[in-house]
């Protein structure tokens, strides 16, 4: 996983709208860079709700959310309706950003194990070099706990 002070890595993914987006092109912000293990499921809801509850106080500090899955982008869009999201979901379907940033690991269910995104966050300051990782968070209390923390460090 990487960790503070590290350059963040660029990646160029497809939006739940199709379209190519990149960490590139966000420098100069905050990026509050999300990876959640699927779209639709409840813990993911809890998560993605409650960073869309707090759009105006992303844009006030200069930030931006990319949530990051490996779904499609089609699932992404049905997540971002059933929900009514206002942030990019980023499909990350061949987990080539997962594991440039470490976060594409073993994981275990009912004795079954597989390979699984870790729920995890990693805030980019507008210098590009990661500020701020909080590994394997809590969907209830993510966006209060990153919203705290970009409050007091800018």
């Amino acid at each position: 996983m990487l960790n503070v002070g590290d350059v963040a890595p660029d990646f160029r993914l497809k939006n739940q709208n199709n379209q190519l987006i990149s960490l590139g092109q966000y420098k100069g912000k905050w990026i509050i860079t999300y990876f959640y293990p699927k779209a639709l499921t409840s813990g993911c809801t809890v998560q993605a709700c409650a960073v869309r509850d707090h759009k105006n106080d992303w844009a006030g500090l200069n930030a931006v959310v990319l949530g990051i899955s490996p779904d499609k982008p089609e699932l992404l869009k049905k997540f971002e309706r059933a929900e009514n999201l206002n942030f990019q979901l980023l499909s990350d379907s061949e987990h080539k950003a997962a594991e440039a940033y470490g976060v594409w690991q073993e994981k275990s269910m009912y004795g079954r194990t597989y390979m699984g995104m870790v729920r995890s966050t990693f805030i980019i300051g507008p210098d590009g070099l990661v500020a701020k990782v909080f590994p394997k968070v809590t969907p209830k209390t993510h966006a209060d706990e990153v919203m705290d923390w970009l409050k007091e460090h800018q």
